[in-house]
């Protein structure tokens, strides 16, 4: 747990980026609105956490979801929210598993590389080992 209850606050820099993304340009916010939002979303994450965390307990789970999290949102009355987060959300499952096969891909790349050239260095030792053996002779 949080040690302070400053602690459980988002970062201000993160907040302001998400503020400054969603207006258009030239909006200008001012410091108390952007500590205002920060407080708010705070709130609504810690909300939204212990509701989810609610709704994996009913289910006898230790462990929180992403459908606990969608149920959650449904139980708290912010379905609203529901349909754009599931698009976010398998997109960023869409985006892991996009990076974790380039990354089996980058590892399978690079052990077969290094057998390739295991291999030319086996040649080249083999090769070394004929001709000092063909001038020995």
């Amino acid at each position: 747990m949080a040690e302070k209850l400053e602690d459980l606050n988002l970062p201000i820099s993160v907040i302001a980026r998400l503020i400054k993304d969603a207006l258009p340009d030239g909006t200008i916010v001012s410091k108390e609105a952007r500590s205002a939002i920060a407080k708010a979303a705070s709130v609504f994450v810690l909300y939204l956490t212990s509701s989810s965390n609610n709704v994996a307990s009913k289910n006898k789970k230790k462990t929180i979801s992403g459908e606990d999290v969608f149920q959650a949102i449904l139980d708290t009355e912010f379905e609203m929210f529901e349909e754009p987060l599931r698009e976010s959300y398998e997109e960023f499952k869409k985006s892991q598993r996009m990076k974790k096969d380039a990354a089996a891909k980058k590892r399978q790349s690079k052990e077969i590389k290094k057998a390739q050239d295991e291999d030319v260095t086996m040649e080249e030792d083999e090769a070394k080992d004929e001709k000092e053996t063909e001038e020995g002779d």
